[in-house]
């Protein structure tokens, strides 16, 4: 039986050129992340692979700090959307459209890492294939990055529930710990990045949610968007200074070896 955590037709959202436009609007990953995704790389040539990309949140930074980096990529939007970012056309980043079940790899990699994606795909056949691609040593590197302690965020999980096409979600899920209790993981390591300061129109921070394939716009009927959005306005509105919000953005890593079960 394969294993894969979520709902296989909230993936397609991201094929949606408003989604990937959408992504623009989230925050970017601390700087720390990418020295913390440094020092876990082995030996030389420093290649790197990013499986589920997305628009190149890790990959187009990370790829200035290394030989070659290979960002796999379902979306053809997200896709495009990322080479029109800052750091999109890098003559050492190349973006490999497919799933990474399927994707064609060029290891051996010295790091692997995975932003928010792993989630969606296939895990008994992803962690296989990309352990069989990394070089002796090197590390996967799961990486989670949220926006940290927000003062309104109990009015913003009952509104995001109201509205949510992921039903059953679970905040306390953990996905590195559930691919070890699978047998599909070997967990190495994990550090909690020290929250950094982070301002953001008020306008984008409520885009951003639209950037997520639960509360993509394209999924919801004539009218909830507009809603939706203002019940975010009606929230933060308390908090920010010249149409501004002042907040803190987290990140987390944990890494380890990918096993073939």
């Amino acid at each position: 039986m394969t294993q894969r955590r979520k709902d296989a037709g909230l993936a397609a959202v991201f094929q949606h050129a408003g989604v990937a436009a959408a992504y623009r609007h989230r925050p970017p990953y601390p700087v720390k992340v990418f020295d913390l995704l440094e020092t876990l790389i082995v030996g030389k040539p420093r290649n790197v692979l990013d499986i589920g990309a997305g628009e190149g949140a890790l990959a187009r930074p990370l790829s200035a700090r290394v030989d070659r980096l290979d960002a796999v990529e379902i979306s053809r939007e997200m896709v495009s959307a990322g080479r029109q970012r800052l750091g999109g056309t890098r003559p050492n980043l190349t973006w490999i459209v497919g799933p990474a079940e399927t994707a064609p790899l060029s290891g051996p990699y010295a790091l692997v890492t995975a932003g928010a994606s792993l989630h969606w795909m296939t895990w008994d056949q992803t962690l296989p294939r990309i352990g069989q691609a990394m070089a002796p040593g090197a590390m996967l590197a799961i990486v989670n990055q949220s926006y940290h302690a927000l003062p309104w965020q109990d009015e913003l999980r009952d509104v995001i529930v109201r509205h949510s096409r992921a039903r059953g979600f679970n905040p306390d899920f953990s996905l590195p710990d559930e691919l070890e209790k699978l047998g599909l993981f070997e967990i190495r390591g994990r550090h909690d990045v020290t929250p950094v300061a982070f301002q953001q129109a008020t306008a984008d921070y409520v885009e951003q949610f639209h950037s997520t394939a639960s509360l993509a716009r394209e999924l919801m009927p004539a009218g909830e968007a507009s809603r939706f959005d203002q019940e975010i306005m009606d929230i933060v509105r308390g908090y920010e200074s010249q149409g501004m919000l002042r907040m803190e953005i987290g990140a987390s890593l944990v890494w380890g070896r990918p096993l073939a079960r």
